[in-house]
């Protein structure tokens, strides 16, 4: 399927292949335009969904990652290893734990960030037309509706 020519496919999930396979595509080259900063893949996104969330519990974090609580274990323990992320017991209930992004650990993610929007900023001005660079910030927030979709239809279902 070419990028430039818009087409209904024959196959109902054609164009949902095409767009998937195209934001994998992105992911991948905004991951190998991230600085060594010492940490895994997997570490990196605890520490951006703690970030995300605020003040979190290990349950939590593990439910909005769609993993066990055992599976960041781990990987907390080596973002609070690295001061990146700091531990403290719940004062309503003295058997929770309570994990929050440091100010390293913050401004990591900022760095992290700030070198992935340049790159991705450089490339769409270098690559792409006008037309198509207007087209894709048009899109972006349909993106992000489609990416916030499942939270907002989770809610839904709770709140009846």
């Amino acid at each position: 399927m070419s990028t430039t020519t818009l087409h209904q496919s024959t196959s109902p999930t054609a164009n949902a292949t095409e767009l998937r396979e195209s934001i994998m595509a992105l992911t991948r080259q905004l991951r190998r335009h991230r600085s060594d900063n010492g940490l895994t893949l997997s570490q990196q996104q605890v520490l951006g969904e703690v970030s995300r969330a605020g003040v979190t519990t290990p349950a939590e974090l593990a439910a909005r990652m769609h993993v066990r609580v055992q599976s960041l274990t781990d990987g907390i323990n080596h973002l609070e290893s690295r001061g990146l992320v700091a531990r403290r017991t719940d004062d309503d209930d003295r058997r929770r734990q309570l994990i929050e992004v440091t100010t390293d650990g913050m401004r990591l993610l900022e760095q992290d960030r700030a070198e992935r929007d340049e790159w991705l900023n450089s490339a769409m001005r270098e690559t792409l037309t006008e037309l198509e660079f207007n087209l894709l910030m048009l899109v972006a927030p349909v993106l992000r509706k489609l990416a916030d979709g499942d939270e907002k239809r989770e809610r839904l279902r709770d709140e009846r």
